[in-house]
Order: structure tokens, then C-alpha cells, then sequence
């Protein structure tokens, strides 16, 4: 799928969220031509950025999708499940900012348990730490 046609699918997956959920999301939805790896990778191209929240600063509230991103870890499926894919992303994105407007953090939770079973999985991390898990 070349970024053309993701911007295509993103718009059409765009319009299937309902109005009120574009609330304060004043930055919009921003599809970037680049892949993004992790900074919590342990092997290079182990772990990449799909969507990213943003909340506040200069530019509002807005979400971040990496085509490139997409590509490495998807590339070889079908435009259909592709856009399953990308369905995902985009909604787990519009979940962080819908919490973020209720002052909930349920979605950053699951996030940093996500990430922490990716790092003990490579060994980054042994046992239960005292020190919380940086923020994503």
C-alpha cells in the first residue's frame, strides 16, 4: 500500500469515529512518510511506534500515524488486513485522547505493561523492579 492510498484508508477510517470523539483533537490526525523504531527497542527493528498520542504544547492535541512504521511491520499483507492494522492503531491513539479528556490513564497502564513484558522477553529486565516503568 504506498502512503497515498493509507491517507485514503486513515480519512475512510477517520469518518467511521463519531464527531464527538474529535473533540479538543485540534492538531488533527497526521500520517508521517517515516518509520518510527522504539526507544525501548533491544534489537534493531524489533519494536516500532505504529500511532502516537500527542496532548497539549504548540500544536494541541493530535495523533501521529507512521506509515513507514506500517510498512516494516505490515508490508506484506493485504490492503484488507492492512487496514485492519491500521483500524487498531487509530483507535487505541483515539482511546488515549478520550481518556486524556476524562483525566483517565487506563490505556497508559496497559501501555507500560505491554512494554514491560517486551523487555523482560529479551532479557532487559529480570524480576519485579522497584523503580516504576518510564512513561511511553
Amino acid at each position: 500500500m504506498t502512503i497515498d492510498e493509507m491517507q485514503d484508508v486513515l480519512d475512510e477510517l477517520a469518518e467511521e469515529l463519531p464527531e464527538a470523539f474529535y473533540r479538543d483533537l485540534n492538531g488533527g490526525i497526521v500520517l508521517l512518510p517515516e518509520a518510527r523504531e522504539s526507544e525501548y527497542t533491544q534489537r534493531p527493528g524489533d519494536l516500532y511506534t505504529l500511532g502516537e498520542y500527542h496532548r497539549g504544547g504548540g500544536l494541541g492535541n493530535y495523533i501521529k500515524i507512521y506509515y513507514g512504521s506500517f510498512e516494516r511491520i505490515f508490508g506484506t499483507l493485504s490492503d484488507e488486513a492492512m487496514k485492519m492494522e491500521l483500524r487498531k492503531t487509530l483507535r487505541h491513539e483515539f482511546r488515549h485522547h478520550l481518556e486524556n479528556l476524562a483525566g483517565e490513564d487506563g490505556l497508559e497502564i496497559e501501555d507500560e505493561i505491554y512494554l514491560r513484558n517486551y523487555l523482560e522477553s529479551r532479557g532487559a529486565i529480570k524480576g519485579r523492579r522497584k523503580k516504576p516503568m518510564p512513561k511511553l
